[in-house]
This record gives structure tokens, C-alpha cells and sequence, in this order.
């Protein structure tokens, strides 16, 4: 691919040029995470294949799992019917949080209470 892809001008990004994108384990459907992209960093990831966000604290990419090793690769990019949300299929190698859990969802409310789900990853 040698470009920008032309549907990246359809999608709609906020006033700061970013758009929310939520990483989904492509054959369990588990739900990894949510982080920020903007267009390059959209185009960045449909080249190469390996997910990159935009950090809004460091304002720069964010290649997930460059110091980590725990990398995303792209099985496949959707957007949502109002272009405001990105879904991305992805295969997650280790944990996706920086609290080396496999997902940064590790919390839920059950019966009015926050619970914890799941621990983090052994190293």
C-alpha cells in the first residue's frame, strides 16, 4: 500500500485530530483495550501491519509493544456507522495493559462494588 488510504478522510476525528480505537482479540473477541490514533498513525498501521497509537501525554506514536514486546498485529481495521470510532482486530502478543494484564478491562462493578477480575501476567 503507497499512500494514504482515501477512507481515512472519511473517518471523523475530534477537534484535537485523534479518533478512540479498541483493540479486540481477533478470534476470542476479547475486548484489550482503547487508545487514540490520528491519521498518520491510522495510515501507519494499515502499512505495516503492526498497531500505532497516538499518545495525547508523550505527543508522539505510540507503537504498541516497541519497549514492551508486547505487540498487536492488524488482522483487520473497522469503523463504526457514524466514522467516529475505530475497531481493530488484532492478534496481541503478551499482555495488552501496562499493568501486564491481558486486558486493561480488569475491573467490574458487581453488586455495587469494584472488583478485580483479573491479576497480572506472571514475568
Amino acid at each position: 500500500m503507497s499512500g494514504r488510504p482515501t477512507f481515512i478522510d472519511d473517518l471523523d476525528f475530534n477537534a484535537d485530530g485523534l479518533i478512540p480505537a479498541i483493540a479486540q482479540q481477533h478470534d476470542t473477541g476479547e475486548v484489550l483495550m482503547m487508545a487514540w490514533m490520528n491519521a498518520a498513525s491510522v495510515a501507519e498501521t494499515l502499512e505495516t501491519g503492526r498497531v500505532c497509537y497516538w499518545s495525547r501525554s508523550r505527543q508522539q506514536f505510540w507503537r504498541k509493544g516497541e519497549s514492551s514486546g508486547h505487540r498487536q498485529h492488524l488482522k483487520e481495521l473497522r469503523y463504526d456507522c457514524d466514522a467516529d470510532t475505530i475497531l481493530l482486530l488484532v492478534d496481541q502478543t503478551g499482555p495488552a495493559c501496562h499493568t501486564n494484564r491481558r486486558s486493561c478491562f480488569y475491573r467490574a462493578v458487581r453488586d455495587g462494588e469494584t472488583v478485580e477480575i483479573m491479576t497480572p501476567e506472571a514475568t
